[in-house]
């Protein structure tokens, strides 16, 4: 399984609306509101790397109010 935290950026208006809609996502298995440059911490897992941009792109990115989004994948354990 990989894990991968997804910073995200939002507009301060929508802050809690994305928040909500990023909760209960299949894949998302943590969501946290955080202060610093990123508003929101989304913790994904997923089966495999190569499904992890999907997720992203598909699942994340079209929330409305997200406006910039950096992943940081975890090394898969030894």
């Amino acid at each position: 399984m990989i894990k991968a935290f997804v910073l995200i950026v939002v507009d301060p208006a929508e802050t809690q609306s994305v928040f909500d809609s990023l909760q209960g996502v299949d894949g998302i298995s943590e969501v946290y509101q955080v202060m610093g440059p990123y508003d929101i911490v989304a913790v994904i897992e997923a089966p495999s790397i190569t499904q992890v941009p999907a997720l992203i792109s598909q699942h994340i990115r079209v929330v409305e109010g997200i406006e910039s989004t950096t992943t940081c994948v975890t090394f898969p354990d030894s």
